[in-house]
């Protein structure tokens, strides 16, 4: 193995140096080339973040003025919001006061339906009543036609019945006042019983009928003949005498003639003076009050079977047959 000696590490430690300097300037070039690719590399980010900036400014001040008819836009999104909100307020209310006015109508509704149904059966009962019933309205319109015709006959026969009643009628008012006088002579007389004198009285010739004189002998009951019905109705009960006689001579007529009277109603209204179709014909509301609580309940038949009715045309029969 060689020695080394000095030469050799110097031409080593020159060796070495030369490298070192020959890669300190490869070194430094390269350097150079990448600083000025580093620089130019900066200056082209220095340019684009430059005109990014510059972009971003534009923006900014786009935004800023989005940003302002924003605000401005939002300002009357609010007073749109409060209009809407308003108006809601009142579709609420006016919604509520649909639904009432709603329901109310739903309830006018059920009413009127149920109404409607009541009238169509009220309406088909009325159809029925009117089938069964036009028999009886047939009936009545043959009874009009009858009375109509017994009143074509009254109308002619009516004024002399009127002068007939004004007659007796006056008999009846110069009847009352005899009786008045006689009620009068009887208690003067009542007051002179008991005394020992005999006492004679002027006797007004006036004052007795027509068949009577100033006698003492004893006056006789009035004759079959003579009429005792008077100008109204006679109800009070049947006394112990004999019942009045009528005017065509017979002692009393056949109520049961009448439709609605059988014979324990016959014997009802004979206890109580009614005899004859005449009474009947002229009873008034009060006969028929008196008749009615005689004979429990028949107020409303004495209209119903038409007894005043019957009795006049029964009456009128009478009369025709005697005339």
């Amino acid at each position: 193995m060689p020695e080394i000696t000095i030469i050799h590490i110097a031409l080593l430690a020159t060796a070495l140096i030369v490298g070192v300097i020959i890669g300190w300037i490869f070194r430094g070039r390269r350097s150079s080339s990448e600083n000025a690719t580093i620089n130019a590399s900066w200056q082209e980010q220095m340019e684009t973040q430059r005109s990014e900036q510059e972009r971003l400014l534009e923006q900014n001040k786009s935004l800023m003025e989005q940003n302002s008819q924003y605000q401005v836009s939002n300002e009357d999104s609010k007073k749109r919001a409060a209009e809407l909100s308003k108006s809601l307020r009142e579709t609420f209310h006016r919604r509520d006061d649909l639904q009432r006015q709603i329901k109310d109508i739903r309830n006018n509704l059920e009413l009127t339906v149920s109404e409607r149904d009541q009238l169509q059966n009220d309406v088909q009962n009325r159809e029925v009543k009117n089938d069964v019933t036009s028999t009886d309205l047939q009936q009545r319109d043959d009874v009009i036609a009858r009375l109509t015709k017994d009143l074509e006959g009254w109308q002619e026969r009516v004024p002399p019945l009127v002068e007939r009643f004004k007659i007796r009628d006056e008999d009846a008012n110069r009847l009352q006042r005899e009786l008045a006088a006689a009620q009068l002579r009887i208690v003067a007389l009542e007051a002179t019983i008991g005394q020992d004198d005999t006492r004679a009285e002027q006797v007004d010739s006036g004052a007795l009928g027509d068949d009577l004189d100033a006698s003492n002998d004893p006056i006789d009951p009035p004759g079959d003949n003579e009429d005792t019905h008077g100008s109204e109705l006679n109800l009070e009960p049947e006394t112990t005498a004999a019942p009045a006689e009528a005017e065509d001579g017979s002692l009393r007529d056949d109520l049961k003639m009448i439709k609605g009277i059988g014979p324990a109603i016959q014997k009802t209204l004979n206890e109580m003076g009614i005899r004859r179709f005449g009474q009947i014909a002229d009873m008034s509301e009060y006969d028929i009050d008196r008749v009615a609580q005689r004979l429990k309940g028949f107020r409303s038949r004495i209209y119903r079977e038409d007894w005043i009715g019957q009795a006049r045309d029964l009456q009128n029969q009478k009369l025709t047959g005697q005339a």
